[in-house]
């Protein structure tokens, strides 16, 4: 089976489109903390926003603050372009700056007679019982939203049945990332990034047909040779691979990441009580770790990207933080001296949607991968 759609990370309408001609719905996801499932659960396409390509954001500029970042802005500017087909989207808080794209998106779209179906949920920064039950009742109010939109009941057993195929989707990209923890890969970086981003855009009954047909074959790929040093990047949303071939091309092999855009968005299988199928998932997208925005998980944010540093046996780590990004803004000040500690070096690296600045990246890539490399 033809499984070379999983490495086009571009934005495609393709399935978008075979979805529409059906005659159901498709909505918008802005960030992670919105439960695909239930949109699942309800017949509705599931499709993550991100901005992959975005060349320049003046249409959205003019509508949001200069101190949005490059990415939310980049996302509006598709939505002002219908990059995406949608019917509407579901944004949750996740941070500021997803709420500044459901925010302004709802104003230019009735002002230009484009007006969706947008709904925003509130996602709790604290992990408690009180906030599992406040978040509990938002995925309930999101329930009602898209049973409102599309007159399709979302029962428990729908509900159980998406838990399953996205539990499925999680398991193989499992599969995927074990397979960089090979001393030889079978895979680059930006090829894993690519697959991963692949699922934003597709029903996740074909993303499993095609990671399945891919990992088949994976142990006839050819392993990688000439890496000089193996990597891990971590920070805000990157959703382009050639961020990844970049840094790549200079001899780092990178086998890990923490990206809410990458790894980040699949995590451990969702165990689902049958009692209170919409409090356990409310319970798991709270429980998570994705990035530093949960105001109480951070030591175990931490503990993860170290542990993750040994698990793949990095020699170094990539911290690219988007610049006026609210969630990963100075998280390094903390993560340098803790990595440090178990000899792994970070290089801080600022950048932008837009990837204006490959040449000045790939120079300070290669000037570390230099420095790990007369120190081991």
């Amino acid at each position: 089976m033809n499984y070379q759609k999983l490495f086009d990370a571009s934005i495609s309408k393709e399935s978008i489109s075979a979805w529409k001609a059906s005659g159901k719905k498709v909505m918008g996801v802005i960030c992670c903390h919105v439960p695909q499932e239930i949109l699942h659960a309800a017949d509705v396409l599931p499709v993550r926003l991100r901005a992959t390509g975005c060349e320049q954001y003046n249409d959205a500029e003019a509508y949001m603050s200069s101190f949005s970042c490059s990415f939310a802005k980049s996302v509006l500017q598709y939505l002002i372009d219908n990059v995406y087909d949608l019917d509407g989207f579901v944004a949750s808080d996740g941070c500021m700056q997803a709420v500044r794209i459901y925010d302004n998106w709802k104003a230019f779209s009735k002002k230009n007679g484009r007006e969706q179906t947008l709904i925003e949920i509130g996602a709790p920064r604290m992990n408690s019982p009180a906030t599992k039950a406040y978040y509990k009742e938002e995925l309930k109010i999101l329930v009602e939203a898209l049973e409102k939109l599309t007159g399709n009941k979302i029962t428990d057993e729908k509900l159980i049945k998406s838990v399953k195929l996205y539990n499925e989707a999680r398991g193989l990209v499992q599969q995927l990332l074990a397979l960089q923890k090979a001393e030889r890969p079978v895979i680059t970086g930006a090829e894993s990034l690519a697959i991963m981003l692949a699922s934003a855009n597709m029903p996740v009954e074909e993303y499993i047909t095609l990671m399945k047909a891919f990992l088949a074959d994976a142990p006839g790929r050819k392993p990688i040779d000439g890496g000089r040093a193996r990597l891990m990047v971590i920070g805000s949303a990157l959703d382009d691979p050639k961020y990844i071939q970049a840094v790549e091309d200079k001899g780092g092999l990178v086998v890990a990441d923490t990206l809410c855009l990458g790894s980040m968005s699949f995590g451990e299988k969702l165990v689902v009580d049958n009692a209170d199928v919409v409090g356990t998932i409310a319970d798991y997208y709270l429980d998570r770790i994705v990035c530093p925005r949960m105001i109480d998980n951070r030591d175990a944010l931490h503990a993860l990207i170290l542990n993750r540093a040994k698990e793949y046996r990095v020699d170094g780590v990539i911290y690219e933080k988007m610049q006026n990004c609210e969630c990963w803004g100075g998280e390094n000040v903390f993560l340098e001296p803790e990595l440090k500690a178990i000899g792994i070096p970070i290089l801080n690296l600022e950048r932008e949607q837009k990837l204006a600045n490959i040449g000045q990246l790939q120079i300070r890539a290669e000037a570390f991968i230099e420095m790990i490399e007369k120190e081991v």
